[in-house]
């Protein structure tokens, strides 16, 4: 799979700090980070004071810090969102120069409207970008930003929650194969969210939105529904699932809640699609094998 992919992670490790360091005394990649200075001097801070391996509550003063991992679980870069009332503000910064020109940038954008919009609930994100850093200001253009203002300094760009939602369902997703789900799925699992407390449910609820919507008795036979049993192909396991509601869940005879990582990951793909998808300790490929059952297909619509 050719697509970008970045994954975001909440928790940050002291290796993390350590790379961070070594990250902000490269002055090409500090050159438009207005406080490189002051970041590179807590982090020694915080290192220097603190013994334990997780620095994840230190980093989290102020606003979400996140490392920014590719495909690969190799560390590319890090996002800082900082909410503030409605606005949420982002920094957004990939660290090794070698990954300059992946396309990893405009990927981690995706990533943190994720975040802002359908996790921290705000309602607008903006990003503030120096006038020569021309590969950043690409890279916010093609994720659907809009300028607002230009200071000698800073450009402000904006992404609304209303725009976002809009550019996910009308904007093919280039980074993402597309995914259909069906009318009866969508509505049962858009009821399902607004009571479902588990903070990862924002990955299912961005799957949902960006979905094409078909009615049951046109999905194709080979796609992912609710329901549907599958074969995975799990890095290099083979493993039968079906797809369930979180109350139907049963790990042990393979019903897999759409709540969970892999139960979200497959929903809507369709037989030979492949993907990654981070889980908490690492990024894992999927490939739907074979949709071995799917209820639309036999005419069994499920209410």
């Amino acid at each position: 799979m050719n697509r970008p992919f970045i994954s975001l992670c909440p928790e940050i490790t002291r290796t993390d700090a350590l790379t961070l360091m070594d990250w902000l005394e490269d002055e090409c990649v500090t050159r438009y980070l207005s406080d490189s200075r002051h970041v590179s001097r807590f982090i020694a801070q915080v290192i220097g004071r603190v013994q334990s391996p997780i620095l994840t509550p230190l980093f989290n003063q102020g606003g979400r810090f996140f490392i920014a991992y590719d495909r690969h679980d190799a560390r590319v870069g890090f996002v800082r969102l900082v909410k503030t009332g409605p606005d949420c503000e982002m920094v957004l910064v990939i660290g090794n120069r070698n990954d300059w020109g992946r396309q990893l940038g405009a990927a981690a954008i995706r990533e943190s409207m994720k975040l802002a919009f359908l996790e921290m609930r705000a309602e607008r994100l903006i990003a503030r970008i120096h006038p020569d850093n021309a590969r950043s200001l690409r890279a916010f253009e093609r994720c659907g930003f809009v300028a607002e203002s230009q200071a000698p300094a800073l450009k402000s760009f904006a992404m609304t929650a209303m725009r976002y939602r809009q550019f996910l369902r009308e904007t093919p997703a280039g980074h993402a194969a597309n995914i259909h789900i069906t009318e009866i799925d969508k509505d049962r699992l858009s009821s399902l969210l607004a009571f479902v407390r588990d903070p990862a449910v924002f990955e299912l609820e961005h799957e949902i939105e960006r979905a094409t919507v078909v009615d049951p008795g046109q999905v194709p036979g080979d796609v992912v529904t609710m329901n549907s049993r599958a074969l995975l192909q799990l890095d290099d396991e083979a493993v039968e699932v079906t797809l369930v509601y979180p109350e139907d869940a049963d790990c042990s005879a393979g019903k897999l809640s759409v709540c969970s990582g892999i139960g979200t990951a497959i929903l809507g793909y369709r037989e030979g699609d492949a993907l990654d998808w981070r889980m908490p300790d690492r990024t894992r490929r999927i490939r739907i094998e074979k949709v071995l059952y799917q209820p639309e297909a036999t005419g069994n619509f499920h209410l």
